[in-house]
């Protein structure tokens, strides 16, 4: 048994299958259609199970590297019975997961930091649960015991620095903010003195989510992270970025962008428990080689859960 596996619990794992539910459904669903009346793997099912995979936002280039793992199986073993296609399909897919998603930062509240301050600087769209999803954070790391400090840099959005002073308050952390207009860089660098001031154990920075274009995106981010390093050199030491998984498609677009403008080192993917479009984590695990650290599947605090690709697989396979 795995580390990661001991610290997933029976409600994780509950909360993860519930989560996961309508994309299972969906899935299945249109598996069922593309091997109806088939007893084999041929070229037929194949083909169907190419759209299966497409449809259900694993995404073009995934799907293609999925498909020729099956068809090198069914070559090798001579035949494969559709009966046999699920349990086939759920190990290549585990496999593909396993290789894109190897941390170097910790996942677990309670794992020990390297180091103090821990710098996560989080980017992300509006809309995507980018403030929510620092809530949740600063509310499981204080609960590991660990002494958090938020950074309001989005600083555009009147809504989004009252929103994170609530989840501050919420969590019981403390929380830098400089208020609507402020320039996000300043916020950044108050935020960082404090935590160092206090020997906090980790800091959390929001930043803008609407930007003009990439060229505005990236030179906000880089002037915040060059701030950032006038006050803690190797800072940030984490770069989150935050997608909705409802959005499909639209979610590895959004990851190209922020990926070309910024330097992105982990993945969390949001409200994958309204949607039945959890195979876009699949995609972006495999397209973009960025692990994916949290997933949310839930409205509750502990819903946000760290990502685990066996019980991901598991319970999109549940029968």
């Amino acid at each position: 048994m795995s580390f990661f596996s001991k610290l997933f619990t029976k409600e994780n794992k509950d909360s993860l299958d519930k989560g996961l539910s309508k994309s299972k459904e969906s899935f299945f669903g249109k598996l069922s259609k593309a091997i109806a009346g088939k007893s084999s793997v041929d070229a037929d099912v194949l083909d169907n199970l190419e759209e299966v995979l497409i449809t259900g936002d694993v995404g073009v280039s995934t799907t293609i590297k999925i498909i020729k793992r099956i068809e090198e199986r069914v070559k090798r073993d001579k035949y494969v019975s559709t009966s046999e296609l699920n349990g086939i399909l759920k190990q290549e897919i585990a496999a593909l997961l396993e290789e894109n998603n190897k941390l170097k930062t910790p996942a677990y509240f309670s794992e020990e930091l390297p180091y103090k301050p821990y710098v996560i600087m989080v980017v992300g769209v509006n809309g995507v649960g980018k403030t929510t999803t620092i809530g949740k954070l600063a509310n499981q790391y204080k609960a590991a015991g660990k002494s958090v400090i938020l950074g309001a840099a989005d600083t555009f959005r009147a809504a989004a620095v009252d929103q994170l002073i609530i989840w501050a308050e919420r969590a019981g952390v403390e929380i830098v903010s400089q208020g609507m207009n402020a320039d996000p860089a300043s916020v950044a660098f108050d935020t960082l003195s404090s935590a160092k001031a206090k020997n906090s154990d980790v800091v959390i920075i929001d930043t803008a989510g609407r930007l003009h274009n990439k060229v505005n995106l990236m030179n906000e981010l880089t002037k915040i992270k060059n701030v950032m390093k006038k006050v803690l050199p190797d800072a940030p030491h984490e770069v989150m970025l935050v997608l909705d998984g409802s959005t499909g498609q639209n979610a590895i677009e959004q990851c190209k962008q922020f990926t070309a403008a910024t330097d992105v080192t982990a993945l969390t993917v949001t409200k994958l428990d309204g949607t039945a479009k959890g195979g876009v984590v699949i995609g972006i695990s495999d397209e973009f080689k960025i692990p994916v650290k949290y997933i949310g599947v839930g409205e509750k605090i502990g819903d946000l859960q760290v990502f685990n690709g066996p019980e991901f697989v598991d319970s999109l396979f549940k029968a």
